[in-house]
């Protein structure tokens, strides 16, 4: 990005590529369409009103939310089909979830009764019902019921609880992200999700409501989609891309629609840069992000407010002041870090975005 409208932005500076964007945006619903899934992205990853409008308008059917208070920035904003991927406990979370509900349609998810009781209660109270479904651990270990008898119990609780309404079941195959021998990684998703799909049948045959069956990360997005009774993946990090999803991942297609552009304030001695991009910035503890277009630079060790790069060229080739397009090692936990998108096409800035989301935990 070396236009002159880039050269005007002070850094660090996180940017888009809309042009990219677009893209991504259009290959993930024409990836979900094909196989007629439903594409419900995570909006965890971008935490803007505006992206998450756009990804409607081009075709997904609502966003997936992180935490309580992302669900009520976005029905604020006019989107209202949220499914809520966090269990919700809480006096102070329950009255919210209340008030979310009058506003707008959101998706619970529990694996306890513990957690869907007080709701139910709640919702009674205020003559309102939520969507419900339940979490099961098909793999990873966090949250979620296990598979079989577990499942089929909550679900029959859920289901008799009047303030909620079941409609089925999630799970997250995220453990299975990063395996590197492809064949296996692909049987390995087949089989976490035909454990998922089992679940619906389960709750099925025993006259529970059971017809959204979601999971997806962007990891898994080209194999999930390929799988039998799956209703929505939750790709959400597809639209934007980065060296994980990449490298760590293999998720073939898409392009890399983000960077960080950061500036050369130092050169202590001729193998060894620094510039003006740190953990603030940057995250490294996923991956390692990359510096675009330039094989020869390697970001070795990030501290506060400092960059450390190393040179294996030249070393009249990087010189104070030049910049440098960075790709995330990981983006969502980059992205969380800036107050806004610069957003570009064909190298100039068109708009910039607010991470209206960033800071929102609770």
């Amino acid at each position: 990005m070396t236009s002159p409208a880039a050269s005007a932005l002070d850094t660090p500076a996180l940017c888009l590529d809309l042009d990219a964007f677009d893209e991504n945006v259009r290959d993930a619903v024409t990836l979900c369409q094909l196989q007629n899934i439903d594409w419900r992205p995570h909006a965890k990853c971008h935490k803007s009103p505006i992206i998450g409008q756009r990804l409607i308008d081009a075709g997904a059917i609502g966003l997936t939310c992180a935490k309580l208070s992302e669900a009520e920035m976005f029905a604020a904003a006019g989107i209202h089909d949220l499914l809520i991927a966090n269990m919700i406990v809480g006096p102070q979370k329950v009255a919210r979830l209340v008030e979310l509900r009058k506003m707008a349609d959101p998706i619970l998810t529990v694996d306890s009764l513990e957690q869907a009781e007080p709701i139910s209660a709640a919702m009674q109270a205020a003559g309102l019902r939520v969507r419900t479904i339940l979490e099961v651990d098909i793999g990873l270990s966090r949250v979620g019921t296990q598979p079989g008898e577990a499942t089929l119990k909550l679900g029959q609780q859920v289901d008799k609880l009047p303030g909620l309404e079941l409609i089925g079941i999630m799970g997250y195959e995220g453990h299975l992200m990063a395996v590197a021998d492809q064949e296996a990684k692909a049987m390995q998703v087949e089989q976490a999700l035909a454990m998922l799909v089992e679940q619906q049948t389960l709750l099925g045959s025993h006259g529970l409501q059971c017809d959204l069956v979601s999971c997806g990360g962007t990891g898994t997005i080209h194999l999930c989609t390929q799988q039998p009774c799956i209703t929505e993946v939750q790709a959400g990090g597809v639209i934007f891309m980065d060296v994980f999803y990449r490298e760590k991942c293999l998720v073939p297609g898409f392009r890399e629609a983000l960077t960080v552009l950061a500036t050369v304030v130092s050169r202590p001695t001729p193998e060894r840069a620094i510039i003006d991009a740190g953990r603030k910035s940057l995250n490294i503890e996923i991956t390692t992000p990359q510096i675009k277009g330039r094989p020869d630079l390697t970001i070795t060790r990030l501290s506060a407010e400092h960059g450390q790069v190393k040179l294996t060229g030249p070393a009249d080739s990087l010189r104070i002041g030049d910049r440098l397009e960075i790709i995330p090692g990981y983006g969502d936990l980059t992205i969380m870090l800036h107050e806004q998108f610069h957003c570009f096409r064909e190298g100039k800035v068109v708009e910039t975005i607010p991470v209206a989301g960033r800071g929102k935990l609770q």
